[in-house]
């Protein structure tokens, strides 16, 4: 049975007054950090019931300049920056590598909330790599053993063979050493918060870098 993909695509609605209550956002309360707000954001997204809000989009480019996007997890965000990580070996490791520079963008659809941020990415030193990995679980410690992130894969059965071995070392070894494996932490020239809004006036507020400090804007939707 055919699918019409655009009969599907017109066929869904967002924010559909009649059946949606998004929250309000008034940006004159707004804290002069944009830290805060991301903090406060993020626990209320948790609360609504938002699945995985700590997935968010990572958006690089390679030497030549062309751009490449995928999911991935945040590790934390302090006044250092907000930390992700990955094989260093990997095309994002290589990619920040040759431009270490970033985009990241969450998205929580239970509150019509993104937060979008950009800015130069710098490495975490390889204890603080480590010690991140090893802090996590025994899958995530398994998936970084198995290695080779990017690289052409022969086979499913090779895959699997791998990662079997890599699971039954990651039990044994919790805290086996994975020296490609690096901490990175995104430290924004800019942050912004949009709000949805079921009549679309959405509100966008903007904190950029000024001095020792943040200015902030609003954004037209």
């Amino acid at each position: 049975m055919g699918t019409d993909l655009h009969e599907l695509l017109r066929s869904l609605r967002v924010w559909d007054p009649e059946v949606t209550s998004l929250p309000s956002f008034d940006p004159t309360t707004a804290p002069a950090d944009p830290l805060a707000l991301f903090t406060t954001w993020f626990a209320e997204a948790v609360a609504a019931g938002q699945r995985e809000p700590h997935t968010m989009s990572l958006a690089t480019s390679d030497a030549d300049g062309d751009p490449d996007v995928r999911i991935v997890m945040l590790h934390g965000a302090d006044e250092e920056g907000w930390s992700f990580a990955t094989h260093a070996t990997s095309r994002k490791g290589t990619h920040l590598a040759a431009r270490p520079y970033a985009a990241l963008a969450f998205y929580w659809p239970a509150l019509g909330r993104q937060i979008r941020l950009r800015g130069p990415v710098t490495t975490a030193p390889a204890t603080d790599s480590q010690s991140d990995l090893h802090a996590r679980s025994t899958g995530a410690l398994a998936a970084a053993l198995t290695g080779r992130q990017s690289q052409v894969l022969g086979s499913l059965d090779e895959l699997a063979d791998e990662s079997q071995s890599a699971w039954e070392r990651a039990q044994h070894e919790p805290n086996a050493p994975v020296p490609t494996w690096t901490l990175y932490r995104l430290s924004p020239d800019e942050v912004e918060f949009f709000q949805g809004d079921e009549r679309r006036r959405h509100v966008r507020l903007k904190y950029g870098r000024e001095g020792g400090g943040w200015a902030r804007e609003l954004l037209w939707p």
